[in-house]
C-alpha cells in the first residue's frame, strides 16, 4: 500500500494500491496498521515531514512492526558555496532582516506566511501547484514548475529575476539540487534550512536496497 499526504494537486501515478490523506496521529496509524495486518513500514516521507516520521516510529514500536526509512542523503556544501545554515523556518526569516532584496523561496506553499515578517523583499516563489489563494507577501511573483530542474534552467531563472539570495530546505536528492549549482556559479548566498531531528531507524538510500531489505 502506497500512502501519501495528498498536498500535490496532480501526483504521479503509482503502480501500487494507494491511499491519500493522514491517519489521525499515532492512534490512527496504529489502528490502520493493525486492521490491515501490516508487517513492514517504509517511511519514504520528505526529510522535513518530521511529525509523520515520529508517528510511524511510535506506531511501529507499539505494534512491533518492522520500520525502515528510504532517505535522500543531505546536500553538503562544497568549495565556492556561500551557505548560511539555519535551524528552521523562523531562522530563515530572521536571516532576511535588512535592506530589500530579491529572494528566491524554494520552500513550498505551507511555509510562505512566515515571511510576512520580512515584507521589504521581492519574493520569487517556485511552487509545484498554483496556490488556491494568493500568497500573503506584498511583493511576489509565483512560478509554477515541477522538478527535476536543471542547471541551465535554474541559472536562467536566477538571472532573469535578478535574484540576490536563495532560501531552501536541505531536502537532498538530485531533483532540486540544480539551484545550488546555479547559486554557486553566480556567487549567490544560500540560506540553508537544516533538517529536523528524526527518530532512530534503519535508513536506506535506494528503492532497490529497500526491496532487498524486505526480501523482495
Amino acid at each position: 500500500m502506497y500512502s501519501y499526504a495528498g498536498r500535490v494537486a496532480s501526483p504521479k501515478a503509482q503502480p501500487l494500491p494507494t491511499r491519500v490523506g493522514g491517519f489521525g496521529g499515532v492512534a490512527g496509524l496504529v489502528q490502520y496498521l493493525r486492521e490491515h495486518s501490516i508487517t513492514h513500514v517504509v517511511d519514504a516521507t520528505h526529510p522535513f515531514a518530521a511529525q509523520m516520521s515520529w508517528n510511524a516510529y511510535e506506531a511501529c514500536g507499539q505494534l512491533g512492526v518492522a520500520l525502515c526509512a528510504l532517505t535522500r542523503p543531505a546536500w553538503q556544501a562544497v568549495e565556492g558555496d556561500r551557505w548560511q545554515h539555519v535551524e528552521d523556518i523562523q531562522g530563515a526569516v530572521a536571516s532576511l532582516q535588512g535592506v530589500p532584496k530579491r529572494v528566491l523561496l524554494a520552500l513550498g506553499k505551507l511555509n510562505l506566511p512566515a515571511f510576512v515578517a520580512q515584507p521589504q523583499h521581492h519574493y520569487v516563489l517556485r511552487l509545484v501547484d498554483t496556490p488556491d489563494v494568493a500568497p500573503p507577501l506584498p511583493h511576489h511573483i509565483v512560478i509554477v514548475a515541477r522538478g527535476p530542474f536543471d542547471l541551465a534552467g535554474d541559472r536562467a531563472l536566477m538571472q532573469s529575476h535578478d535574484i540576490d539570495v536563495v532560501v531552501c530546505k536541505n531536502a537532498g536528492g538530485i531533483g532540486a539540487e540544480a539551484k545550488l549549482h546555479a547559486a554557486r556559479e553566480l556567487g549567490l548566498p544560500v540560506v540553508m534550512i537544516d533538517r529536523p531531528a528524526l527518530p532512530p531507524r534503519s535508513e536506506i538510500s535506494s528503492a532497490e536496497a529497500v526491496l532487498q531489505h524486505l526480501g523482495l
